[in-house]
C-alpha cells in the first residue's frame, strides 16, 4: 500500500492498561478492529507515567508494579477512514482521550530485504529526497 503518501490524519487513543472491551484488553480490541477494517496500521505504546481528568497518577515504580499503565494506540490513515471509525471507538472507549492531527506521510512501505534498501536516503521535513548528485527529487 504505497498510496498512503501525502496529507493524512494521525489518531492517538489514550487509554489505560486495565481498560477492557468485551473481556479483552481494550488496546487489543482496537488494533484488531483497525486491522479487520484494513487500516494502514496501528502501533500500541505503553507509557511509564500519566494522569488524566481524575488527576490520579498512573506510574511504573521500582517496588510496585502498576497494573494500569498508560497505553497509546496510534493509527495514520485518510481523514475519511479515521472519521468513519470514530463512532465505534466512542462506544468502545469508556474513559480516555482521542486526538487527531494532520500529518504528512513521506514514506509507507513494508520492510525490504537488506540488499534492496537504499544506501543513503535523507529526507527533509518537506518530503524531498536528496539524490547523490546534490539535486533534490520531490516524491
Amino acid at each position: 500500500m504505497h498510496g498512503l503518501k501525502g496529507e493524512r490524519v494521525l489518531m492517538r487513543i489514550h487509554i489505560g492498561e486495565r481498560d477492557k472491551y468485551e473481556g479483552e484488553p481494550l488496546y487489543w480490541a482496537i488494533v484488531q478492529l483497525l486491522r479487520k477494517r484494513h487500516y494502514a496500521g496501528a502501533t500500541v505504546t505503553r507509557g511509564i507515567m500519566s494522569f488524566g481528568p481524575s488527576s490520579r497518577i498512573h506510574a511504573a515504580r521500582f517496588l510496585e508494579l502498576s497494573l494500569d499503565l498508560p497505553i497509546v494506540v496510534e493509527c495514520v490513515d485518510t481523514e475519511e477512514k479515521i472519521q468513519e471509525i470514530l463512532p465505534e471507538l466512542d462506544q468502545m472507549v469508556g474513559g480516555g482521550l482521542i486526538t487527531l492531527e494532520r500529518v504528512k506521510v513521506i514514506m509507507y512501505r513494508p520492510h525490504a530485504k537488506e540488499e534492496e534498501q537504499p544506501d543513503d536516503w535523507s529526507i527533509d521535513i518537506s518530503g524531498a529526497q536528496k539524490v547523490e548528485s546534490g539535486q533534490q527529487k520531490i516524491r
